[in-house]
Formats: structure tokens, C-alpha cells, sequence
């Protein structure tokens, strides 16, 4: 006769281990599930980018349609839910390049997603892995069709279709500044690079400031200024709310010749108590600080550089590279110096002399480049600042002047 308790005893067990079980299944199939966590939709002149979120790895198929022109993405493994379902109230009106968004639950195990265009497009999609705030991502880019209009008016679009082709070193001039001596012969040629943009933020303050608004805000000033100067042009990588690569950037500088480039930033750390202006140049050999290694890090990340692009003779190739970067960086060394010194006078510095780091939007061989960290937007103090239009102005003045010190 069996024991009552005994019984009991290994019931409660059955039931621990059974409940256990259950568990551990329960927290396996939710780790594996495929979520969309978020959706955003960047419209530009330039081109649209849609960009969906995942915990996991997207698998994805796409295809065309015609009357009207439609892309057709399915992505497998998910199931509809309201994230998706915001996408279809993200397109504004005024994108130029996409009409609407329809979206549904194609079958059990597929969400179809269908853009319908105002224009015929050229897609470009792609994932991305995780990277700092970011998790999984399938990136949409829609480009318009480049006409000769659009490519003698701003190279960008031209530029832009040649990275998607993966061509885009092949249409690079080989030297990049104009002949005749810049301020006398000919006008000087400045690009200003504000960072970050569109879907990438940038660093961001207590308060909410986004380092691509207040940088882009900078730039404007600064432009403003340049084109008072009869001998002086002025270009932007980008003029607006919108994510440019990194390598696009140094290729409109190249392709318009420049003979500076300026890339403005703002800095952040997670103690909120540093603050103060820095003036950085690229390092042919790595970081010379860790702070700079680990800065030049963050700002990679929105898309990797893989160096120079090198072609002929390996050997004979290298050398003339290394001896024309050499030049170029001692050049921007100077360039900094100047900028520093007149910042100097108008905010605290975060280190008194031209740092250098490996930093992709300075890796052009020909052009003299710096990265001016304007302040940073993580401390209070100066998140406000840069908030205000008179520090902004202030900035712009600064780096202005340094322009102008080193050309004379």
C-alpha cells in the first residue's frame, strides 16, 4: 500500500519539475522570437531612408512593381503588431519620393510591406547589426533616378548611387584641390560636414538636445559667414535632417575639390561634468589619447571606413600615399591650431593642444581636415550653450577666423 504523504511529496515535485520545464521552454521560445522593436521614416531631398528594428536578424525578400512604381519587401518570421503598423503613419506628405505605405500580414510567418512611390526609385537594402543604442536593423533606402540636372547641380545624388554600386573611389578625381594657388588664383574651397543626421542623432543632452540639430545650426552660421568672402565658396555635406555616410562625405569633398574640410560635432561622456571645446586631426598611427581613440569609435559607427582606397602598384602606392597624408595631416595639425587658439577665447578647451584619432571623416589623403568638438552636450552647462544662438555664432566666428589665420 503506497504512503499518502509519500505520494504527496513526489506530486509537489512532478510539479516543480514539470512548472520548470515549462519555463524554461516559455523564456527559450520568447528569446527567439522575431520582434520589430521600431520603425523610422527620414525623408530628404536627397533620398528617403526607412529603417525597421529588430531583436533579431531580419530575413527579408524583395521585388518591383510598375502602374504605379511599388517595392515590395516581405520580411519572414513576423507577425504584425503595432510598431509596423506605425509606419504607415510616418510618411509625410511632403517626402518627395514616397507616396504611402501599405502593410499586412501576407501569410502565417509573413508581413508584406508595400511602398508605393511618387517617383521611380532606385532601392538599396540592407542590414546592420547592433551597434550602441541600435539593436538589429533592415535599412530601405529609396534614391531618385540621377538625371544630369541634379548631378551638375549637387554632386551628392551622383555620389550617393556610386557607394550603392560600390564603385565610388573609381570616380574620385586623383587630386583633389584645383590648380593655381586657393585665395589668389582661384576662390578657396570649404566643405563643412555637420554630423551625424537623420535617423543617427548623435549625442544627446539631459535635456533632450540632439547633437545633429545643434551642429547642423553651427554649420549654417558658419557658411553664412564664409559667403561674405568675395574669395571664398562654401559647400555642406549635408544642409537638413538626413543621414549621409560617412565615406559619401569625404567624397563630395574630394569630387568638389576642396581645400578644407570641416566636420563639427558635439562631444558627450557619461560624466557630466566634463566639458570644454577640442580641435582633432587625423592620426596615421591610432589615437593619442584613450579618450580620442574611444571618440573616434563612436563617430565610426555610423559607417565603417575600411582606410584608403589603394589601386595600381602596392608597393609604389603606398609610399606616395603615406608621404601625401603625411603632408596633409601635418596641414590640418596647423589648420587646428589656429581654430583652437580662437576658441579658446570664447570657451574652457578640454585639452589645450590639436588631439589626434583615427576618426573616418578626416581620412581624405589630399585635403587638410579637422573635427571640432564644439563643447559637450552631455554636461548642463554647456548643453545649454549650445542651445543659445549667441554661443552658436560664437563658434562659427572662432572656427572663421581660424580659416582665415591659416590662408593668410
Amino acid at each position: 500500500m503506497s504512503d499518502p504523504m509519500h505520494n504527496s511529496h513526489r506530486r509537489l515535485l512532478l510539479q516543480a519539475i514539470a512548472a520548470s520545464w515549462m519555463l524554461s521552454v516559455s523564456k527559450i521560445g520568447f528569446a527567439t522570437s522575431v520582434q520589430i522593436v521600431a520603425i523610422r521614416v527620414w525623408p530628404a531631398s536627397t533620398y528617403t531612408r526607412i529603417t525597421l528594428e529588430s531583436n533579431l536578424p531580419l530575413k527579408y525578400r524583395q521585388f518591383t512593381l510598375s502602374k504605379p512604381d511599388r517595392i515590395v519587401v516581405d520580411i519572414e518570421d513576423v507577425h504584425l503588431n503595432e510598431v509596423l503598423r506605425e509606419m504607415t503613419r510616418q510618411v509625410q506628405a511632403t517626402d518627395p519620393h514616397l507616396k504611402q505605405v501599405r502593410i499586412g500580414q501576407f501569410n502565417k510567418k509573413t508581413v508584406r510591406i508595400v511602398l508605393e512611390l511618387k517617383q521611380l526609385s532606385h532601392p538599396q537594402l540592407f542590414t546592420l547589426k547592433p551597434i550602441a543604442k541600435f539593436h538589429h536593423r533592415l535599412v530601405v533606402d529609396l534614391y531618385p533616378t540621377v538625371g544630369d540636372t541634379a548631378t551638375k547641380d549637387d554632386p551628392l545624388l551622383a555620389l550617393l548611387e556610386d557607394y550603392n554600386k560600390g564603385h565610388l573611389e573609381r570616380t574620385l578625381p586623383t587630386k583633389a584641390p584645383s590648380a593655381g594657388k586657393a585665395g589668389r588664383d582661384r576662390p578657396i574651397i570649404i566643405v563643412l560636414d555637420p554630423g551625424h543626421g537623420g535617423e543617427d542623432p548623435g549625442a544627446s543632452g539631459k535635456n533632450k538636445t540632439c547633437e545633429k540639430d545643434v551642429v547642423l545650426q553651427i554649420a549654417r552660421r558658419l557658411r553664412a559667414l564664409i559667403r561674405r568672402e568675395s574669395n571664398m565658396r562654401v559647400h555642406m555635406t549635408r544642409d537638413e535632417d538626413v543621414f549621409i555616410p560617412l565615406k559619401v562625405r569625404v567624397a563630395k569633398a574630394r569630387k568638389l575639390r576642396a581645400d578644407l574640410f570641416v566636420s563639427i560635432h558635439a562631444d558627450a561622456v557619461t560624466n557630466r561634468e566634463a566639458k570644454g571645446s577640442s580641435v582633432f586631426a587625423l592620426s596615421a598611427k591610432g589615437a593619442t589619447s584613450t579618450a580620442a581613440y574611444l571618440l573616434a569609435q563612436t563617430q565610426n559607427e555610423a559607417d565603417q571606413i575600411g582606410g584608403i582606397s589603394k589601386s595600381g602598384d602596392r608597393y609604389l602606392d603606398h609610399t606616395i600615399i603615406d608621404l601625401l597624408q603625411t603632408a596633409t595631416i601635418n596641414d590640418s595639425l596647423k589648420f587646428g591650431k589656429e581654430v583652437l587658439s580662437r576658441i579658446s577665447k570664447i570657451n574652457k578647451l578640454h585639452k589645450n593642444r590639436v588631439e589626434q584619432a583615427g576618426f573616418a571623416v578626416l581620412k581624405a589623403p589630399d585635403i587638410p581636415s579637422i573635427l571640432v568638438e564644439t563643447a559637450f552636450i552631455s554636461n548642463l552647462e554647456e548643453e545649454k550653450k549650445l542651445r543659445s544662438r549667441h554661443f552658436q555664432q560664437q563658434i562659427a566666428k572662432a572656427v572663421f577666423a581660424g580659416i582665415k589665420a591659416y590662408f593668410s
